[in-house]
């Protein structure tokens, strides 16, 4: 019990030096005591929508019904400390949640040989070619591998060297 006890002081000992990311923030005693200048909200039986905004300038909204689950579509946008609003719209269905926004990063493009093998799978498909991804013995020359191997491993049994 007085390791548990002297192991909480130490902890809480050393968070009290730890450095405050919120004091970092320019917007973090802004944030703090923002207040909420706008505020709407329906909810109906089969769907709802709300919306808010604070005074700091974050707002969000957001509108759902019913349908196999919910399916709700929205956003949301504030300021981020560089000054700049980020704004980020959604939509949430049996698909997942779905955002976008400006600076969302966005995927390197497709290399080249990439795009040709996809097309080429789609013209061999269309043409009903189909590669499962299993091994045919008839397109590598007829003889499989392992019956290669095995025939190989056989004949050097024969000829004196040790089987296993």
């Amino acid at each position: 019990m007085q390791v548990l006890l002297i192991a909480s002081f130490v902890g809480f000992a050393a968070a009290a030096f730890l450095p405050n990311y919120e004091a970092n923030r320019p917007q973090a005693g802004f944030e703090k005591n923002a207040r909420i200048i706008a505020l709407d909200s329906e909810v109906k039986e089969d769907s709802y929508r709300w919306n808010y905004e604070t005074e700091n300038g974050i707002k969000a909204e957001e509108q759902g019904r019913e349908a196999d689950g919910i399916e709700a579509q929205g956003g949301f946008q504030y300021t981020g400390d560089d000054g700049q609003v980020y704004s980020v719209s959604y939509t949430a269905n049996q698909g997942g949640f779905q955002p976008q926004g400006a600076h969302f990063p966005t995927p390197p493009p497709t290399p080249e040989a990439i795009l040709k093998a996809l097309e080429q799978n789609a013209r061999d498909e269309a043409a009903g070619i189909i590669d499962d991804g299993q091994y045919n013995p008839a397109k590598y020359g007829g003889s499989s591998g392992a019956a290669a191997f095995t025939q190989n491993y056989n004949a050097r049994a024969q000829a004196g060297f040790r089987r296993f």
